[in-house]
């Protein structure tokens, strides 16, 4: 039996899924879920306010990116230790 997941974390999945750049493998792989499942994420909220209108859309790729290399950073952190 699959975890459930709520709403905000399939819409937030799904915002960086459209917004950040990465593969879905990579997203999917990184939320823990299957790719199946982050697809139908996607093609649920594409429509929705999820994404951010263009003028905001840059601030949001910033943030995803400075989210990645947060996460780069974490997981070296953990091979030195």
């Amino acid at each position: 039996m699959g975890t459930n997941r709520t709403d905000e974390f399939r819409k937030d999945a799904a915002r960086i899924a459209l917004t950040s750049g990465l593969s879905r493998r990579q997203i999917a792989d990184d939320l823990g879920v299957g790719m199946s499942t982050l697809n139908k994420w996607i093609t649920t909220h594409r429509d929705t306010d999820v994404v951010p209108p263009p003028k905001d859309r840059e601030l949001a790729l910033e943030n995803e990116g400075l989210r990645r290399e947060n996460r780069i950073l974490r997981e070296e952190r953990d091979i030195l230790n």
